[in-house]
């Protein structure tokens, strides 16, 4: 939205000074001045990675190049980066594509830079199974950063790449929740429709291959679960789609677990209130609060008194 708003004020000589932080511990600084508003600054600080990832300059192995290769030309990666950031870029906003959708798509690919420079890795380790010329004397296991101080997996091999991801979450009431989602989600990938996408496993253990790893980054409270990705999963335009998938599937459990203890609340609360009608309906009349009438009283004359004991 902020992109769409800079980009539509090229004229107007706005100026943009903007913070904020995503889901994940992402923050995102915004910046356009008023002397050259053509030239829009983006800065990004990732989650703090836990001593088992590997990150080169500030940011994730490969990120730079996914970068140049995401972008091309319309983003320039300044060095060093601004102070409290991994990584700063300058846009030119006079370069935007004349038409509207190719500039509205250009912008959203922006927007989702997150995902381009935290799943640099996935996408390094993906496209050499897609051409299948994973290394043979690679490491055993790769640890990349998604939350702070939280990392997933892969185990890649020459014919397949083992996602995992280690399944954290501070409240109870989500511990339960996402144990229960994760498992259905593992039961609905064995329907029929859903053959060809990657297998997909749950269980309470790591997985044997992750036996070296270090046991803070195993230690979890809703278990592991695993996706299996073969060669067809990461053919042509799947690429992407696959990398934002495994990119950004902690935070789709997240939301989906938070929707679901949304929607017991609302359950909950319309339930107690349907119940407190039915007890309303069930009260006894004796029980009932009655109603006084308001009465007034007239002071007779003795004369009027008399006329009307007489009658």
């Amino acid at each position: 939205m902020i992109l769409l708003q800079s980009s539509s004020s090229l004229d107007k000589g706005i100026e943009l000074d903007y913070h904020w932080v995503e889901f994940g511990d992402v923050r995102y600084h915004v910046q356009v001045t008023v002397k050259n508003p053509l030239v829009l600054l983006l800065s990004l600080s990732l989650p703090a990675p836990p001593p088992e990832t590997v990150f080169i300059a500030g940011l994730p192995f490969g990120a730079i190049d996914a970068i140049k290769a995401a972008y091309g030309t319309f983003v320039h990666i300044l060095d060093p980066p601004r102070d409290g950031f991994n990584l700063t870029v300058k846009m030119n906003l006079s370069k935007l594509p004349p038409d509207e959708d190719r500039r509205h798509a250009l912008l959203v690919k922006i927007s989702s830079i997150r995902e381009v420079v935290l799943g640099a890795p996935l996408r390094v380790i993906l496209k050499s199974l897609a051409s299948r010329t994973v290394a043979s004397d690679i490491d055993r296991y790769l640890a990349l950063v998604h939350r702070p101080m939280e990392s997933f997996f892969l185990i890649p091999q020459a014919e397949k790449v083992t996602v995992v991801y280690p399944m954290r979450f501070k409240d109870s009431i989500d511990i339960v929740l996402a144990k229960s989602f994760l498992q259905e989600f593992v039961e609905a990938r064995r329907t029929a429709g859903l053959n060809s996408a990657p297998p997909c496993l749950w269980s309470s253990s790591a997985p044997k291959e992750l036996s070296e790893a270090p046991a803070e980054a195993l230690a979890v409270n809703a278990g592991f679960v695993s996706f299996v990705i073969y060669p067809r999963h990461v053919e042509g335009k799947k690429l992407d789609k696959t990398v934002w998938s495994l990119s950004t599937f902690h935070a789709y459990v997240s939301y989906h677990v938070k929707c679901s203890e949304g929607f017991m609340h609302t359950r909950m609360r319309r339930r107690v209130e349907s119940q407190i009608e039915a007890l309303d309906r069930a009260r006894p009349d004796s029980a009932k609060p009655k109603k006084h009438l308001n009465r007034s009283f007239k002071r007779l004359s003795l004369k009027e008194a008399r006329s009307n004991s007489r009658s």
